[in-house]
């Protein structure tokens, strides 16, 4: 009967939560939803399950399975905007260490996880949201590689290295999609610092004075 009594008080509060945070709940359970079924066989019946709220709660809030589908995905590119932002206003004024600072972004424990690494997966591999996410977020994307090629530029010229920063840039962000990509299929799986290692090693075969596996050198 304890068990019981808990589980109503937690449901309870649940229910009681402000509108913004139950929305932010009902999301962060779309995420572990389409990480263990994947875009098409997730249904608003799971989410709800996952959530500990009823359908109705999804409905009211969401309407259709794919608002809650395009509201997980705007959720999650803001999430990983305000990430490399944070990331970039504590780094350095060099060049290096704020390249160092991206790439180590992508890799923060709550970014990183098998769960959003999954839920990432699923909406790269559903044609239909492509569109809307270039609609809805292609402007963050766009600004994001415009200053990355910045940076790399920047390497060239203010530390004497060669090489094309478009395609640096390019590479290095390949590198950080394929491995992310990478975490989630090879048997067995590799965890966050391996994952960022092998993204600072590719990095070093550009800037070897600035980086190596470890990261941002301390001595260039």
């Amino acid at each position: 009967m304890a068990i019981s009594a808990d589980l109503g008080t937690a449901d309870m509060a649940r229910r009681k939560l402000p509108r913004d945070a139950r929305r932010v709940q009902l999301i962060e359970a779309t995420i572990r939803v389409l990480a263990s079924q994947g875009y098409a066989r997730s249904t608003l019946s799971d989410v709800a399950r996952a959530a500990g709220l009823s359908h109705g709660l999804v409905n009211f809030h969401f309407l259709s399975k794919e608002n809650l589908l395009l509201e997980t995905l705007l959720y999650m590119a803001e999430e990983y905007r305000q990430n490399w932002t944070v990331a970039l206003s504590l780094a350095g004024p060099d060049p290096a260490d704020q390249i160092g600072a991206l790439l180590g972004a992508d890799f923060n424990p709550h970014i990183c996880t098998a769960d959003r690494l999954s839920a990432w997966c699923s909406f790269w591999g559903e044609a239909q949201s492509r569109p809307l996410y270039q609609q809805r977020c292609g402007a963050n994307d766009a600004a994001y590689n415009t200053l990355f090629e910045g940076l790399c530029a920047q390497m060239i010229s203010h530390h004497g290295y060669h090489g094309n920063p478009a395609r640096i840039a390019r590479t290095l962000r390949a590198a950080v999609e394929g491995v992310w990509l990478d975490m989630m299929t090879t048997p067995p799986p590799y965890g966050r610092s391996e994952a960022l290692a092998t993204v600072m090693t590719c990095a070093a075969a550009f800037f070897p004075r600035h980086f190596d596996e470890t990261g941002r050198r301390t001595t260039a």
